[in-house]
């Protein structure tokens, strides 16, 4: 059961209200149009109900509103526009990376795909699919942790005849089950065909709200369609025998040839046609949308009002059948994408009484994991990224070598004095950055759970990610300048110094420093962009700050603090670990090291504080 309750949207400087007062439910084991011309606030009602937008109101989904739910995508599966992926991430790549997010076998996207007919398409990116390919895409999304709600906007939008009658075969087969249905859509044929209730807006208010049968009979008109070549003719002789038999007969031109009659039907439009000798190529009974009509050409009679019409035939479901050639469900894939058994049928009034699903969940505190590992591997970004950085560090490091008196530990790190961050280190930045850029840009978890989550267990997932990346990138990197030098000039590989440990050291916590700056910058900012700008201005703004605060002697020197540290734990360690901790001491002693050490804890400080203003739960 979703029941929306007194949905009102934020005033924006005086404008109207986008939705004002809504209230409404969509039932279990029904599909429920909320229908309303464009503009009328449909699509801000979805996003209030998610809450995607400021506003008052509630919405509960079975009982409980969106952000008390602890897996809000394995109770609402959401359509909301294009599917919110990467264009250069294949399907199946997407699809196993909701379903890392979900809580669910990765093999349940195999499954959607072949539910929603486009298992041939899994390799295809999602940037090459067409509309139809690329709604049945968001729908095997939506369903991948067998929901019990669907909410879609528009989801026949731009669909052919064919498409069209696929997805509503497909939702009415999931509210067959038990499963509630709300879709928005502004066509009132298309509400009045497929729908079981459907609920009329206009203005962000409610008009109506009613089964489907009442609502064909009170809402919509029906009409008589002509197409003749000679419309105006026709009109004119409909107009002179409704005078005269003193009938209400309104007729609307609709394009040259076409015209649509209210207030008659075909054998009385084909006799008049016929007594006149009037050619007429087409002739059907048809039901008009809801609202005004166009402008009409002529209205004949003396009544005030067109005749109520009588009521039509309820119009036939969807579910009868697969349209032909488009992909359809058989009674396995069916079972398998709404958890449904072979035996026995749910009350469909009786949400609670929806069959178990039978998707294994995943969960577990490796789950943001997976789902960050799916993500950066998805996509060629990392790959590309390090061959980028390797072959600049390759370049950088024979420059610095031809020119001479560069220390052994920047030639390795293709670091010039003139930079301020070498390339490696701007390439962990980078893949940082697009940690929380890329979910902005392309926002996966965001569809159905407004900003993308703040659970400190997706944020501990993307700092671990992103810092063994730039481990290997630095690794990477210093492998392949000390090739390059010793290929080119001939000189063997570099010896190692004595005191190896302080920059190695120094060397890691630069690139995870900046790759973590770059994540935490991101998830604040939101934008790749920015995640990028702040690790540029650690050196650029923030080193000098920091160099001028530490000029001139200490007042309290350091000097034993690893040995006062040793006989402050509890486990005595190894005298060796003493340089570990000076070489640590040192690197943060650094200008660098500081500045990097105080931004990201200004970054920290800045995400948590965004962080408690979402409800969101991972």
């Amino acid at each position: 059961m979703l029941q929306a309750i007194g949905l009102t949207s934020t005033d924006r400087r005086g404008a109207q209200r986008r939705v004002d007062d809504l209230t409404f439910e969509a039932r279990p084991g029904s599909v429920t149009a909320l229908l309303g011309e464009p503009g009328s606030g449909k699509t801000t009602a979805l996003r209030l109900m998610l809450e995607l937008e400021p506003g008052r109101g509630v919405t509960y989904f079975r009982g409980r509103p969106l952000h008390r739910i602890p897996h809000p995508g394995r109770e609402v599966g959401v359509l909301l526009g294009d599917v919110p992926g990467n264009p250069s991430r294949t399907v199946r790549n997407q699809l196993r990376m909701l379903c890392a997010a979900a809580g669910v076998p990765a093999s349940r996207a195999d499954a959607m795909l072949e539910v929603v007919g486009i298992a041939g398409l899994r390799d295809q990116r999602l940037g090459s699919l067409s509309l139809g390919m690329e709604r049945r895409v968001g729908l095997a999304a939506a369903l991948l942790a067998d929901p019990c709600t669907l909410l879609l906007d528009e989801p026949a939008a731009g669909l052919s005849p064919r498409e069209s009658g696929w997805l509503h075969t497909l939702l009415r087969g999931h509210a067959a089950l038990g499963g509630a249905v709300l879709f928005t859509t502004a066509d009132a044929k298309e509400a009045a065909r497929t729908a079981d209730r459907v609920v009329s807006i206009e203005s962000g208010r409610l008009l109506a709200d009613q089964d489907a049968a009442e609502f064909a009979r009170t809402r919509l008109r029906p009409r008589v369609a002509v197409r003749t070549p000679h419309a105006a003719r026709l009109a004119d002789v409909l107009g002179r025998e409704a005078r005269a038999a003193r009938r209400t007969v309104e007729i609307v031109a609709e394009s040259g040839s076409r015209l649509s009659v209210y207030g008659s039907n075909c054998a009385e439009v084909g006799e008049a046609a016929f007594r006149h000798g009037v050619l007429v190529h087409r002739l059907a009974d048809e039901t008009g949308d809801a609202g005004a009509p166009a402008v009409p050409q002529a209205r004949a009679g003396t009544a005030p009002a067109s005749v109520p019409a009588p009521a039509p035939a309820a119009v036939p479901g969807s579910a009868s059948a697969s349209v032909p050639g488009s992909g359809g469900t058989s009674g396995e894939a069916r079972r398998a994408a709404f958890g449904d058994s072979p035996g026995g049928r749910p009350d469909p009034l009786d949400g609670s009484r929806r069959p178990a699903s039978a998707v294994r969940r995943v969960g577990g505190p490796l789950r943001p994991l997976r789902y960050e590992l799916l993500r950066v591997f998805g996509t060629a970004t990392p790959v590309l990224t390090a061959a980028l950085v390797l072959a600049v560090s390759a370049v950088t490091a024979l420059v610095l070598a031809r020119a001479g008196q560069t220390p052994q530990n920047r030639l390795l790190a293709a670091w010039p004095e003139l930079l301020p961050l070498p390339p490696a280190a701007l390439g962990a930045g980078l893949l940082g950055a697009l940690a929380f850029g890329e979910e902005y840009r392309y926002p996966a978890l965001a569809a159905d759970r407004g900003t993308v989550p703040r659970r400190m267990g997706l944020l501990a997932a993307k700092l671990g990610v992103c810092a063994l990346l730039a481990l290997a990138l630095g690794a990477a990197t210093v492998t392949a300048d000390a090739a390059a030098l010793a290929l080119v000039f001939d000189s063997g590989p570099p010896h190692t110094p004595a005191e190896w440990l302080a920059p190695a050291v120094s060397w890691a916590g630069l690139l995870v420093g900046c790759a973590w700056a770059g994540v935490l910058a991101s998830g604040v900012f939101r934008s790749a962009t920015a995640g990028l700008a702040a690790v540029l201005a650690v050196p650029v703004m923030v080193v000098p700050l920091v160099r001028k605060a530490l000029d001139g002697p200490a007042a309290y020197p350091s000097t034993g603090l690893a040995s006062r540290l040793r006989g402050l734990a509890w486990a005595q360690w190894p005298p060796e670990a003493d340089r570990i901790v000076l070489g640590a001491l040192r690197v943060m002693a650094q200008p660098v090291g500081t500045a990097l050490v105080l931004s990201l804890m200004v970054l920290l400080c800045a995400y948590g504080f965004t962080g408690l203003r979402s409800r969101v739960r991972w």
